[in-house]
């Protein structure tokens, strides 16, 4: 993978593979310009924070001990690695003033598997300081990286310190983890709603182009586009199905939606210079592009839109274990009186809760530190962290309407399974997710 500070996408964060460097021209012109000034520089001449107007002497080595200060355990390598490439690419798009010389020793890391030992709390979505600060740390060899033998070292100067740590690097990262697993997932739905569909005879009706045309969301209408192509064409047995089918299209289009939103959002700034000050055109500009707003509200909408996403995959998973609509044993059992497939509802509800708890917005919050002079925060990396814990319940809510789609489509003209446990069956289902083409 080819960084180059313009191109960079999620789903290539969430590859793993060596990354090489394109050209190191924009960060040696931010360098150039970094050192070629004289006037006051923040960070760099004075403190941070509320030091801002306190004039210091190489102080970037002291303030990267002091912010290497997070709590909690490690984030995981993954985690990590995604870091390193999403500050590597942003170095590469110019502004921060870092000496060019390090982005090699960055890319030497994620090649070697080196990660920084970064710990989950100590950002509040106005840049991931403990994380970068614990970073710089392992380059200058005061602290350990994690993996294969010692990692790469780096002499940073005093002037390379704010710079290098002035990044929602980590933020962004989780985000990028997020939207990617969470796209597989709202795709994989398009094609277990399909097989639910089929199981139910449910009717196509809804999905017809005249509908959609009629009412033209882009999400919604490429939902039923992709679920029309899945189904076979048969005449409708009942005149209206409920929403969880007739409003597939609508309720899965929204968050097909909000996850685009997020995509583009979390890929703006996968390549932008969010640095303060930001080096160019020869002057330093004090600015507040670390701010990751943009992030924290497109990430509250998209964990708020896989809420009714997942509640009508358990609407769906209750049709399934109703007769009327497959003509089979209540609860998909093998004789009657059993309870089949029954228990797939509580595990389906068990994890439905956890994604309504995860959907709770950060962007109501804020914070007023360092003696007042940040008197704002996004709370981005609270956003992105509970994104990333998103994945597994949505995960677990479609397992759940696939092994019952799946048992009840096996039954038709066959006995029924009898009675047995189900959590391989989930298993399976989990991992098959991410192959089923929706």
């Amino acid at each position: 993978m080819e960084l180059d500070g313009t191109n960079l996408t999620c789903a290539q964060v969430a590859t793993g593979g060596p990354v090489s460097i394109a050209s190191l021209d924009r960060a040696r012109a931010a360098w150039r310009t970094a050192r070629s000034l004289t006037g006051p520089v923040y960070g760099q001449s004075t403190g941070v924070g509320a030091n801002k107007d306190t004039s210091v002497e190489e102080g970037g080595f002291d303030l990267l001990r002091s912010h290497a200060g997070g709590a909690g355990p490690l984030v995981s390598a993954e985690r990590a690695r995604a870091m390193l490439v999403v500050r590597l690419n942003q170095l590469l798009a110019g502004g921060s003033g870092v000496d060019p010389a390090l982005l090699p020793a960055l890319a030497e890391a994620i090649n070697g598997g080196h990660t920084p030992p970064a710990r989950t709390y100590g950002a509040i979505g106005t840049g991931d300081l403990t994380a970068l600060a614990t970073t710089a740390l392992c380059l200058l060899g005061e602290r350990e990286w994690r993996g294969p033998g010692p990692g790469p070292r780096f002499e940073l100067s005093s002037a390379d310190a704010l710079p290098f740590i002035s990044s929602g690097a980590a933020t962004l990262a989780d985000a990028a983890l997020a939207v990617h697993e969470m796209k597989l997932l709202l795709d994989a739905a398009v094609g277990v709603a399909a097989r639910t569909f089929t199981a139910v005879n449910a009717s196509a009706e809804p999905l017809a182009r005249a509908v959609h045309e009629a009412r033209p969301q882009p999400g919604q209408a490429e939902v039923a586009a992709r679920l029309r192509g899945l189904l076979a064409s048969e005449e409708a047995v009942r005149v209206q199905d409920p929403y969880g089918f007739r409003a597939f299209a609508q309720v899965h289009g929204a968050a097909v939606d909000a996850l685009a939103r997020a995509v583009r959002a979390v890929e703006v700034d996968l390549n932008a210079a969010n640095e303060n000050p930001l080096f160019d055109g020869g002057l330093a500009w004090h600015n507040g592009n670390f701010h990751a707003a943009p992030i924290a509200l497109a990430l509250d909408t998209l964990r708020a839109a896989l809420v009714p996403a997942a509640q009508l995959a358990t609407a769906r998973l209750a049709t399934l274990m109703e007769p009327a609509y497959t003509g089979l044993l209540p609860f998909l059992a093998g004789r009657q009186g059993e309870s089949g497939a029954m228990i797939l509802e509580y595990v389906a509800h068990d994890a439905l809760a956890e994604l309504r708890l995860l959907s709770a917005p950060v962007t109501g919050g804020t914070a007023v530190i360092s003696r007042g002079t940040e008197d704002h925060a996004s709370f981005a990396t609270q956003a992105a962290r509970a994104a990333l814990r998103c994945v597994e319940p949505l995960e677990i809510v479609l397992a759940c309407e696939l092994v019952a789609a799946r048992r009840a489509l096996a039954q038709r003209g066959s006995p029924g399974d009898r009675d047995r446990p189900l959590d391989t069956d989930l298993d399976a289902a989990r991992a098959e997710l991410r192959l089923i083409s929706g």
